[in-house]
């Protein structure tokens, strides 16, 4: 099978019928072989029965169905598990991102040898409150994975190799950082295409507030110590004690000799317990040596994991 089209959806029933007819025309203009996979993740409207009807008056369309609502990010993982395409597609189903670019992105992994292959909606159509923060996460992304040549990685348009959804793990609410998550799994020829961004035709964005821009820098910092100290925290947690513990160590000791020099010269002198510095010092080493009892447990944590030897194989003979 040529592409795998996985839609991830929350209550959209009215765009359903209108997109898979568009991608099922684009796909028959390029005769490609083909599934739709729409993902419903807890849809309270008609999405479920929309999508029931497309399947029975078509073979290549295929639905999951979850009980509640999950997140986007567990529906593009049930999807990816069951895609069966050389190329898998991602697409939101609002009708803003287009079908039509569906032979480029095919072909950007087929001939031009991409693993992963990002949209980029030059010109939005979306409220200032959301493009505004958009930039300014899509910044951080791009110093903190190490991607510079992405502008928009939250993109819902992006194409894949059926290897790099078959080696990720899509969780929680990582949706947003894929192509940090194919780097890190060994998948780095990721690509960008300037792609058509259209306005919602129906309804309401289900992804607007000040948490989703909040919560998205969270991910992104959890996403980066994960990728860089996960399998040895002791590196960062046992530096920063150790590191913390000695100032602290060596500020005591500088406040003891200068009380014995004073005790030897008869000099008048408080009591060391009487001096703030002290105190500041002693919290500093029990801080340092908390930090690195929290990497040593990291540690042990990590031997113990289950997936501590999860290592992408690309290939045995």
């Amino acid at each position: 099978m040529d592409i795998s089209v996985v839609i991830p959806l929350y209550n959209e029933d009215e765009s359903l019928t209108e997109l898979y007819e568009w991608i099922a025309r684009v796909m028959d203009e390029n005769h490609f072989s083909y599934e739709v996979i729409f993902v419903n993740d807890g849809s309270t409207d008609r999405s479920w029965e929309v999508i029931s009807e497309l399947s029975r008056n078509s073979q290549n369309v295929r639905g999951i169905k979850f009980r509640r609502n999950y997140g986007k990010s567990p529906a593009l993982y049930c999807g990816f598990k069951e895609a069966q395409g050389d190329v898998v597609i991602t697409m939101d189903a609002d009708l803003q991102d287009s079908p039509e670019e569906i032979p480029a992105l095919y072909n950007m992994i087929t001939k031009d040898g991409y693993d992963l292959v990002s949209g980029y909606k030059q010109k939005r159509y979306d409220p200032i409150s959301k493009t505004i923060p958009t930039k300014l996460f899509n910044a951080t992304a791009r110093k903190i994975s190490g991607i510079k040549n992405l502008h928009d990685f939250n993109c819902g348009l992006k194409a894949y190799r059926r290897d790099v959804v078959k080696n990720i793990e899509v969780y929680g609410e990582m949706h947003r950082y894929i192509p940090y998550l194919a780097k890190n799994a060994g998948f780095d020829k990721i690509g960008e295409k300037v792609v058509h961004h259209q306005a919602r035709k129906y309804g309401s964005s289900k992804f607007m507030g000040l948490n989703r821009f909040v919560n998205g820098y969270l991910d992104l910092l959890t996403l980066w110590f994960l990728s860089t100290f996960g399998k040895k925290p002791m590196h960062v947690f046992g530096f920063l004690g150790s590191i913390m513990f000695f100032i602290g160590f060596l500020a005591v000791v500088i406040l003891g000799a200068d009380k014995l020099y004073c005790l030897a010269n008869g000099i008048p002198q408080r009591l060391i317990t009487s001096s703030p510095w002290f105190y500041i010092s002693l919290t500093t080493m029990l801080i340092g040596t908390q930090l690195f009892l929290a990497g040593f447990l990291g540690d042990l944590i990590s031997r113990s994991s289950s997936n501590r030897n999860d290592y992408q194989i690309e290939e045995t003979i």
